[in-house]
């Protein structure tokens, strides 16, 4: 299909809709806020939370090494307690922001100040934490709460984790059931030697996905023994996805290129993603349009434009200014690369619509592009450059824009359209 039909068979949105910004809908959340509250007082038995069951953990990153690490167990309906999880269900479900936050919000982070260097310790509060976090489900626990939950939203800053809801100091936590472990993490908890970068890649290739790493590593339980640490949340969200993506980068070096432009779009949670494959040695780029009204963009009067890069070595350095949203696009380019045994450069640009109001966390980066490869037909065009040419006036910036912020666009020439504009 050429780039041309591909664009006309793509349409505008089925319905135009008035943009909804935060504050609006900061009032759900308030109001779901007030549910979980009620949920809280029916649940709590003096000071204990009976009978929960914890789909995860959650570390923090403030005052580091000295963090605060809870177990995260549903207030109300524990039954359900892997939806609230993240995970690529929310994809598959069409999750809403709203849906993301009141999944988050019903969860209570009951936790602990506790030194991040844990080594082998599997006993306490931190050896359960550890416990429910290698489970590859939700475990039955019996938490005491040093005093009354603290109803409220923590948002991640930078986008990366998803929205934290209830928390509590807690005093004890008892396991109620043994966790069941899938036997490749029990395998990397026994190596005493095994490097962390090593042991996420076996788990990977023994087909648990980024999401089950991130818990495994963020309890510490990765590594070498005397080595290991809790990691905090946000960071081991990032660490996985970029030594998941270096070694799916290792296995395509030698492959050969794409044998055409591709041009693969996928839009989700009001986040817009094109994704190009171009023939060539693998090059990477995420470059970010953030609407005036968005999440990230609240105040301006244009558009925000971000970008990161790398080569065909890598990066050497933090992609500060996309920062989670890099590596986990760039896992989902990489895994279909893999898949096909091929390489090309890749140019991924995410337009950021006002209908982005609350930040849901990478997840829903990863998913969108991951998906992007599975859902619908891709378009086809000459070069990179006439994709980029033919796909600007999708885009809410024009062309100069583009190639002062791209390094994948610089050398794009404009057509007498672009000066029409």
């Amino acid at each position: 299909m050429q780039l041309d039909d591909y664009i006309d068979g793509l349409g505008e949105d089925e319905e135009a809709r008035r943009r909804q910004l935060a504050k609006e809908k900061s009032y759900e959340i308030t109001e779901y806020l007030e549910d979980v509250e009620q949920s809280i007082d029916e649940t709590l038995q003096d000071d204990a939370l009976f009978g929960s069951t914890a789909p995860g953990i959650f570390v923090g990153s403030a005052s580091y090494p000295d963090v605060s690490a809870g177990v995260l167990a549903p207030v109300s309906e524990p039954d359900r307690a892997a939806e609230f999880e993240t995970g690529p269900h929310w994809y598959r479900r069409g999750y809403t922001i709203d849906d993301v936050f009141q999944s988050r919000t019903n969860l209570l982070n009951s936790a602990k100040r506790t030194n991040v260097h844990v080594a082998d310790e599997w006993d306490g509060f931190t050896g359960v934490q550890r416990e429910v976090a290698i489970a590859d489900r939700p475990v039955d626990v019996e938490l005491g709460l040093d005093g009354r939950p603290e109803v409220d939203m923590d948002l991640s800053v930078d986008d990366i984790s998803t929205p934290t809801g209830p928390r509590a100091t807690a005093e004890y936590v008892d396991l109620a059931e043994n966790p069941h472990v899938p036997k490749p993490v029990e395998y990397t908890l026994s190596d005493d030697d095994w490097k962390a970068e090593g042991a996420m890649t076996y788990l990977y290739n023994r087909g648990l996905d980024v999401y089950q790493i991130e818990n495994v590593l963020a309890a510490g339980a990765l590594g070498e023994t005397q080595s290991r640490k809790l990691v905090p949340t946000r960071w081991s969200i990032t660490a996985v996805d970029d030594t998941i993506c270096n070694f799916l980068r290792g296995q395509i070096h030698n492959r050969p290129s794409v044998d055409a432009t591709e041009v693969w779009y996928n839009e989700y949670l009001g986040n817009r993603f094109w994704v190009i494959l171009a023939p060539g040695d693998f090059e990477f780029e995420l470059v970010e349009l953030k609407a005036p009204g968005s999440v990230w963009n609240p105040a301006g009067r244009g558009y925000n434009v971000t970008s990161d890069y790398e080569g065909f070595e890598g990066r050497t350095s933090y992609a500060n200014e996309t920062a989670g949203a890099y590596y986990a696009a760039k896992l989902g380019a990489l895994e279909n690369l893999a898949d096909r045994g091929r390489q090309a450069k890749v140019l991924v640009v995410r337009h950021v619509t006002p209908d982005y109001w609350g930040p849901a966390g990478v997840w829903q980066v990863r998913e969108t592009v991951r998906n992007a490869f599975e859902e619908g037909e891709a378009g086809e065009a000459e070069t990179l450059h006439d994709a980029v040419r033919e796909l600007t006036p999708r885009w809410p910036v024009d062309i100069d824009t583009l190639r002062r912020n791209s390094e994948l666009v610089a050398g794009v020439q404009a057509s007498l359209a672009d000066f029409s504009r």
